[in-house]
């Protein structure tokens, strides 16, 4: 390699790349002593939510722990990305929900990534919030199915759990608040263009709701940045400023601006699976690996 080549930012970068690899192929990551529920959540749209659950639970799968992605928006856009079928006439969380269904009924398995498990999601959510209010304990219905879940599997002799995201719909409704009473932990995916903050207090305001009357264990634990572009001021500001209001929570590894995260969900794949090579695969391991060692 020239002098001049082996000065250049790209060759800067896949040093940069090569150094974070090796890091991460040298890391042992322990399984949480319990399972770890997150619910993926911002009431602002486009900020990277689905793609960020699809991807975290691809990461830590690939990382050798059993995790299960429940799917509760009513576009279904996480089944998709997990290769996951979602027609109209597929059983899902619809049915989990509001006809009593089991939740091993209705779970599949990801086809290309091991011990990735999706409850899909179909159309059929779309008029679930007018349903459920009428139902006992409209509420915990998703945690009630989720510990059974839980209890069936270890009644079955299978491993555990160790993470489970559940991807809401961008709004504070009932299907939202039932993902909220169902998990611990509360992981927000924020965008590192301006009007980052925007919502987030009102988002704050609602789990502190939540908190008060129906899930006092809930805290938001797990803050990540999404759309980083390094060679923007404007990216390194809204960092400065995310860690500003939440300095324990915010992620160290961000999620930068990729053509290959973007391009995966059209091929029903995370990025792991599309390009495991790839910058976006990389920062989502790292993020997930993260997440394992704050948990520990």
């Amino acid at each position: 390699m020239s002098e001049a080549l082996s000065d250049s930012p790209l060759a800067a970068q896949l040093k940069d790349e090569q150094a974070r690899r090796k890091k991460l192929s040298e890391l042992s990551l322990e399984r949480p002593s319990q399972t770890r529920v997150f619910t993926v959540s911002n009431q602002k749209g486009g900020v990277g939510k689905t793609t960020s659950t699809v991807n975290l639970a691809a990461a830590l799968a690939d990382h050798g722990f059993n995790v299960l992605v429940i799917d509760i928006d009513p576009q279904g856009n996480a089944s998709t990305g997990l290769g996951v079928p979602h027609s109209a006439d597929t059983d899902s969380i619809y049915d989990v929900l509001i006809d009593d269904l089991t939740m091993a009924e209705v779970v599949a398995d990801c086809p290309d990534i091991e011990r990735l498990s999706v409850v899909p999601a179909t159309i059929h959510l779309a008029g679930a919030e007018i349903e459920l209010v009428s139902l006992v304990a409209r509420e915990q219905r998703l945690q009630r199915a989720l510990d059974e879940y839980v209890r069936y599997r270890e009644e079955q002799g299978l491993e555990r759990l160790d993470y489970v995201f559940i991807d809401c719909p961008p709004s504070l409704g009932l299907l939202t608040v039932n993902a909220f009473v169902a998990a611990k932990e509360v992981l927000i995916p924020i965008q590192c263009e301006y009007y980052a903050l925007e919502g987030l207090s009102q988002l704050l305001s609602n789990i502190n709701m939540i908190q008060k009357h129906l899930n006092p264990v809930l805290e938001v634990s797990t803050i990540l940045l999404t759309m980083y572009d390094a060679r923007t001021n404007l990216a390194a500001q809204v960092v400065d400023e995310v860690k500003e209001h939440f300095p324990n929570e915010v992620l160290d590894s961000k999620i930068p601006r990729s053509v290959r995260i973007a391009e995966a969900p059209s091929y029903q794949q995370s990025v792991i699976s599309y390009d495991r090579a790839s910058t976006g695969a990389l920062a989502y391991l790292e993020a997930a690996a993260e997440i394992v060692q704050r948990g520990s």
